[in-house]
């Protein structure tokens, strides 16, 4: 069985994630988005708030499977007997931090591969960085993020979705 991991933090969860996600799980027979706990990072969600959107976005894809994890990737890949590593990239910068860390990854674990999806040109600017920021200033994020967590995301704010910007 191809079993491949989708690693990050996915705090929220992107419309940019999300085309990798459907793209990946074409690729694999199972595909595991791995939600990192890290503790030593202030997250806008919790890490169960975190999985249950995951979950609750990609219900209709049966081939995927959220979990969380702790600690090093690779040891992670060992104990759910995966060897693929599905990595989105938005422009050479991501390249070049993402190559160190999947020849890391291929040291450390000599069958783990790399695979890099390109993200589609019309998230190549997104991040869950970008979209708490308009989110924090009442801004509009519904084209970046499913409908399911618009709510959510302004909720952690204290913003009343009535009045933020969107058209």
């Amino acid at each position: 069985m191809k079993r491949a991991v989708y690693p990050g933090s996915f705090d929220p969860i992107t419309f940019g994630h999300l085309d990798i996600i459907e793209r990946s799980a074409k690729m694999v027979d199972e595909l595991v988005i791995a939600v990192l706990c890290n503790s030593a990072k202030n997250s806008l969600f919790s890490l169960e708030e975190r999985v249950n959107m995951i979950k609750e976005i990609t219900k209709d894809i049966p081939n995927v499977k959220v979990e969380t994890f702790d600690g090093l990737l690779v040891d992670y890949m060992r104990q759910i007997d995966a060897n693929i590593i599905i990595r989105g990239l938005r422009a050479v910068t991501d390249f070049e931090y993402e190559l160190q860390i999947a020849q890391m990854n291929h040291v450390l674990k000599d069958d783990a591969e790399t695979i890099f999806l390109i993200t589609n040109l019309k998230y190549s600017y997104l991040s869950s960085t970008v979209v708490k920021e308009i989110a924090s200033y009442g801004g509009d994020i519904s084209k970046f993020v499913p409908e399911e967590i618009i709510d959510r995301i302004y909720e952690k704010y204290n913003v009343n979705r009535e009045n933020t910007y969107e058209q």
